[in-house]
């Protein structure tokens, strides 16, 4: 399972899918997320806003990412 680190309280979904590398773009998430490709903590995610925060997991594409806060 990969990590990923917040910067900031929480990342939204299609953020987060790009920022780690898991799509190539930002509409390719979008739609990714809005067909139900993505699940968040178990559980189909179909919102790309959908704030994610430290403890979040996320699965897409037979990826996995647990979502942590960055320590200063």
């Amino acid at each position: 399972m990969r990590e990923f680190y917040l910067k900031d309280d929480f990342i939204k979904l299609g953020q987060l899918l790009k920022a780690a590398g898991l799509c190539a773009s930002g509409v390719d998430a979008k739609y990714d997320i809005v067909n139900g490709e993505v699940k968040l903590n178990g559980n189909v995610e179909i919102q790309r806003g959908k704030k994610i925060v430290a403890g979040d997991v996320i699965e897409y594409k037979g990826n996995s990412l647990i979502v942590k806060k960055k320590e200063n």
